[in-house]
C-alpha cells in the first residue's frame, strides 16, 4: 500500500515536468492563425509582392519578390528588384527548382536542388518557404513559447501580432525569436520579423495581395 501511495504521489510531479517540455502549438489555440487558416482555405491561387531584407554575418541582402501560387503545390517567384533582379524560379512540389538566372544581358535556365544556393536567399530560405501559408505554418510547427496580442498599425492596416520565442534556435536557422503581423481585416500577414538575440536578421513586408486571380498551370513553366 505504501508503494502504491508513493507511486501516485509522483504523478503530479511527472505531469508538471511534461508540461515544461517545449512543444509546438496547435493553430486552434492561436486565434489569429486559426483565422488565417480559415481565410486561406477559400483561396485557390494568389499573387503577392514581398520586400525582404536579410542579414547573415556581415552580409546583407535586399530584394523585392513577386510570388505566384496555385493549389496544391505550384509556385513561382520573380526577383523584381535588388540583389539578383531579373532572376527567379518555378517549383512544382518536387525537390527541384527550375530557375532562370540573369547575368548581364543574358538569362539562363537551369534545374537545381531546392536548397542550392542559386535557388535560395542569403539566409538559405527556399522558394516554398517564402509562400505565405508556409511562413504562417512555421509558428505552429516550431517548438517554443507562442503568444498573441494586438499588433501595431502597419501601412494603415490594424494587425494581430503572433510572437514565437524559439526553444531551439538551430531549428530555425539561428533565429531566437520571430513575429508575424496578420491583418485584422483579411487575416493575411503584412509583415514578418526574425531576430537572432537583439539583432533583426530578416524583415519581410507583404503587399499587393490578390487572391483567386485565375492562375493556370501554364503560369508555372517547369
Amino acid at each position: 500500500m505504501k508503494k502504491a501511495s508513493r507511486l501516485l504521489s509522483s504523478v503530479p510531479v511527472f505531469a508538471l515536468a511534461l508540461s515544461l517540455i517545449p512543444h509546438a502549438a496547435s493553430a486552434a489555440t492561436v486565434p489569429a492563425i486559426a483565422a488565417f487558416d480559415e481565410a486561406f482555405s477559400k483561396v485557390n491561387d494568389y499573387t503577392v509582392t514581398v520586400r525582404a531584407h536579410e542579414v547573415k554575418g556581415e552580409r546583407t541582402q535586399d530584394r523585392t519578390y513577386h510570388y505566384f501560387f496555385k493549389r496544391p503545390s505550384l509556385a513561382k517567384t520573380d526577383i523584381v528588384s535588388g540583389d539578383g533582379a531579373g532572376s527567379g524560379g518555378v517549383w512544382i512540389g518536387t525537390d527541384q527548382v527550375h530557375g532562370h538566372l540573369k547575368v548581364g544581358p543574358f538569362t539562363f535556365g537551369k534545374k537545381v536542388d531546392i536548397h542550392d544556393s542559386q535557388a535560395t536567399s542569403l539566409r538559405g530560405y527556399t522558394l516554398p518557404e517564402g509562400l505565405i501559408q508556409n511562413e504562417v505554418a512555421k509558428f505552429t510547427q516550431l517548438k517554443g513559447d507562442l503568444t498573441e496580442r494586438g499588433g501595431p498599425v502597419i501601412d494603415g492596416t490594424p494587425t494581430e501580432e503572433v510572437d514565437l520565442k524559439l526553444a531551439d534556435p538551430a531549428e530555425a536557422g539561428s533565429v531566437t525569436r520571430m513575429a508575424i503581423y496578420l491583418s485584422k481585416q483579411t487575416h493575411f500577414p503584412v509583415r514578418q520579423i526574425r531576430w537572432d538575440g537583439d539583432k533583426i536578421v530578416a524583415d519581410e513586408t507583404f503587399s499587393d495581395l490578390k487572391t483567386n486571380v485565375g492562375l493556370s498551370q501554364n503560369d508555372f513553366p517547369f
